[in-house]
């Protein structure tokens, strides 16, 4: 930037494009997947591969059924737990007229809430915890997936974590990143 040039940097690792780039490419294969800022980049993600590559510890992705309830509104299913989906959402989903269909859901580490109202909740249980002094890294096995859910420590009130715990977490619908089961598309693109 001081010299005011351009410059391609190639890398393999994510955290340095997320640090170093303004603009970054994001290949598979030798095929351009997506193109934007590491903002960009990480908020909208256009399909699983750049979801999976973009950020640290990696998104979680759960097997799912994208709904329409009874007041036409768009809805996620995962195991027992019914989500809304944001209003944003909803309009992206509704002006490109998706239809309901078996999805993958992602969602970030940081994004995942502990608790949460009944009926819209997630069960996991704990294999791991890992205190990371500002928050815990709880490795949870939910929907038949391992998951990440991250817990600043400021909102524990001195809870604790140990292997077998259950737990029920949540996330909005604004935070959720739907894809195609089998196309791995972001439905909103």
């Amino acid at each position: 930037q001081k010299i005011k040039a351009t410059f391609v940097y190639v890398t393999h690792d994510q955290t340095e494009a997320m640090t170093l780039g303004d603009r970054i490419v994001i290949m598979k294969d030798g095929v351009i997947q997506q193109v934007g800022t590491p903002q960009q980049l990480f908020d909208h993600p256009i399909n699983e591969f750049v979801a999976g590559f973009i950020g640290m510890p990696q998104m979680n992705f759960y097997s799912g059924e994208l709904l329409k309830n009874e007041a036409g509104k768009y809805c996620v299913k995962l195991d027992n737990a019914v989500m809304e989906v944001s209003e944003e959402k909803q309009a992206l989903l509704a002006e490109k007229n998706v239809q309901p269909q078996p999805i993958t859901v992602g969602v970030r580490p940081e994004h995942i809430s502990l608790g949460g109202e009944s009926g819209k909740t997630i069960e996991g249980i704990v294999d791991v915890s890992e205190m990371m002094g500002s928050a815990i890294h709880l490795h949870v096995n939910a929907c038949g997936k391992d998951s990440i859910i991250i817990v600043p420590t400021l909102d524990l009130n001195g809870r604790t974590f140990k292997i077998g715990d259950k737990i029920d977490f949540t996330f909005g619908g604004n935070v959720m990143h739907i894809f195609g089961r089998e196309s791995h598309q972001n439905l909103e693109y």
